[in-house]
């Protein structure tokens, strides 16, 4: 090999992590612009998957002790035959009101039997506007953002799950207040006794 090839592989070697390196530098378009899903508890029983199990970020940032608050979810299945979802309950609520607007009869509550379908090879949307309404009454504390509560979802044959389903975040961005100022005279008092 002569002296010309073998400087021009050199360089070429000693080159190229640099300028491979400069095609990634700065912030890559498709994952800056990606957001994972965030929303919900994940959990599943049997061939049932429950997923984005939340409650959904309450008015004012807090849910009042006594107060209700909707739940939502998806029970996809990877079953060959329909089950049911029978019961949700929980011992930091008093109750569950369920509203099917497929449904002909009152709404139901835990202390009877619910009979909400979930479809063999389907999904069962609660609380997405399609599906049954589910509210979650009488809460037993104030819940906030970051706060979950304990809900056991039993079925006719997959069993019963217990998720612990947290309060979702705002999905607009919230005021925020006043920074602290280091360079005031309680910044400085507070750095200077430290």
């Amino acid at each position: 090999m002569n002296r010309g090839l073998r400087a021009a592989a050199t360089a070429v070697l000693l080159l190229s992590p640099v300028a491979l390196g400069a095609c990634s530098a700065g912030q890559v378009a498709q994952t800056s612009e990606q957001n994972r899903d965030k929303v919900g508890a994940m959990t599943g029983v049997g061939d049932l998957a429950l997923r984005a199990v939340e409650l959904p970020y309450p008015t004012g940032g807090v849910y009042p002790q006594g107060s209700s608050a909707r739940l939502l979810a998806a029970v996809a299945s990877s079953a060959e035959t329909d089950d049911t979802l029978v019961r949700i309950e929980g011992d930091q609520f008093d109750s569950v009101e369920v509203v099917d607007p497929q449904a002909v009869a009152e709404p139901a509550t835990n202390s009877g039997s619910l009979d909400l379908a979930v479809p063999a090879g389907g999904i069962l949307y609660l609380g997405n506007g399609t599906g049954p309404s589910v509210t979650l009454v009488g809460l037993a504390d104030d819940l906030g953002v970051g706060q979950s509560v304990n809900v056991t979802f039993t079925f006719e044959q997959a069993g019963s799950v217990t998720a612990q389903v947290p309060v979702g975040t705002s999905p607009r961005d919230l005021p925020r207040g006043e920074p602290f100022d280091f360079h005031t005279e309680a910044g400085v008092e507070q750095q200077a006794g430290g």
